[in-house]
C-alpha cells in the first residue's frame, strides 16, 4: 500500500471576484486575520500527514512561493529586536520536514487541467487535492477525516456537503448508494457538474477536498473538453467511476466559501472572534454596533 503523503493545491486562478484587490496579489494570499488563506489549507494538509505540498501556480503567484520560503532578513531583524513570538510565527509557517514544490498551469483550462499539471511531481502515488477557497474549520481536520476513510477502503474519496436544493447548480453533485453502517460514507454512483435543481440526483455537493489515485491522470487526458477547451475534474472522476469504487464522505466541520466576498467576510468575523489576542475586544466592538 502506497502512503498518502502528497497534496496538490490548484492556485492558478485569477481571483476576478475580488478585483481590484487581486490585481497584483493572489486571492490565496488574502488574510484571515493574520494568516493568508493558503496557509490554512497547507496546515490542514500537514495535520493530515502530508509531507509534500504541490502548488499549481500561474503568473503573479510568486508571493505564495515566497510565503512558504525562509525569510532570513526578516528573521534576523525580529531576532535582533527580541520579538520572539513573531519570530516563532514565521518560522512555524510549515514544519521543517514538509517540502513545497511548484509547477505552472500555463493556461486557465479548468480544474482537471490544473490537477493534470501536477502529474510529473505526483507520479504514480495517491494524492489529495485541496481547494484553498474552501476554508473548513474542523477537529480533526476534514482531510484527516477523509484520510481515515481512505486508509480503511483504499479508494478515491470525495468530500461532500449537503446544500440547499436551489444552490445545486453551483456545484458538482453526486448520486450515492449506501455503503455500510457509517451514514457519512457512501458509494458514488454518478457525478454531475452544476445540474439544474430539478435534475440534480441529490443535494450532496462536492466541495474542495479530494483523495485520488494516480490513475485519474490518464483519464483526465482522455475526457472531452468543454467550453474554452477546459478539462473538468468532475469528468475525470465520472470516468474513474466506470473502473473502480469512488466514495464520498460527508465531513464534520464549518465551511466558508472564501472564493466569494460574503463567505470571506463570514470567515474573517468568525476567525477574529476566536483569535486569542482579538476575541474579547472584537466581540465588544460588534456588540456596540448599532445595526
Amino acid at each position: 500500500m502506497k502512503r498518502l503523503i502528497k497534496a496538490v493545491f490548484p492556485v492558478a486562478g485569477l481571483g476576478t471576484r475580488f478585483l481590484p484587490a487581486t490585481k497584483a496579489s493572489p486571492k490565496e494570499m488574502l488574510p484571515l486575520v493574520d494568516k493568508p488563506i493558503i496557509q490554512y489549507a497547507a496546515e490542514e494538509a500537514v495535520a493530515a500527514g502530508m509531507d509534500e505540498l504541490i502548488f499549481v501556480t500561474g503568473r503573479h503567484k510568486r508571493s505564495i512561493e515566497d510565503h512558504f520560503d525562509k525569510a532570513l532578513e526578516l528573521e534576523t531583524e525580529l531576532e535582533s529586536k527580541g520579538k520572539k513570538s513573531l519570530l516563532a510565527a514565521i518560522r512555524g509557517v510549515l514544519p521543517d520536514h514538509v517540502s513545497c514544490l511548484y509547477t505552472r498551469q500555463p493556461e486557465a483550462l479548468g480544474l482537471g487541467h490544473a490537477v493534470l499539471c501536477a502529474r510529473p511531481i505526483v507520479g504514480d502515488d495517491p494524492f489529495a487535492v485541496i481547494l484553498a477557497d474552501d476554508v473548513i474549520r474542523a477537529e480533526p481536520s476534514v482531510l484527516q477525516q477523509m484520510v481515515n476513510v481512505y486508509n480503511r477502503y483504499q479508494c478515491a474519496v470525495i468530500g461532500v456537503q449537503a446544500v440547499a436544493r436551489e444552490e445545486v447548480s453551483s456545484y458538482g453533485i453526486v448520486a450515492t448508494v449506501p455503503l455500510d453502517s457509517d451514514p457519512r460514507v457512501s458509494r458514488v454512483s454518478a457525478i454531475v457538474e452544476k445540474p439544474k435543481p430539478d435534475q440534480a440526483p441529490s443535494n450532496l455537493a462536492v466541495v474542495g477536498r479530494y483523495i485520488l489515485p494516480a490513475r485519474i491522470f490518464s483519464l483526465l487526458e482522455r475526457v472531452p473538453t468543454g467550453a474554452g477547451g477546459e478539462i473538468q475534474l468532475t469528468d475525470g472522476i465520472a470516468a474513474l467511476l466506470e473502473q473502480e469504487q469512488v466514495l464520498c464522505y460527508q465531513f464534520s466541520g464549518r465551511r466558508y466559501d472564501c472564493g466569494s466576498k460574503f463567505g470571506y467576510l463570514q470567515a474573517t468575523v468568525d476567525f477574529a472572534l476566536e483569535h486569542p489576542e482579538l476575541s474579547a475586544k472584537f466581540r465588544s466592538y460588534l456588540k456596540g454596533l448599532k445595526l
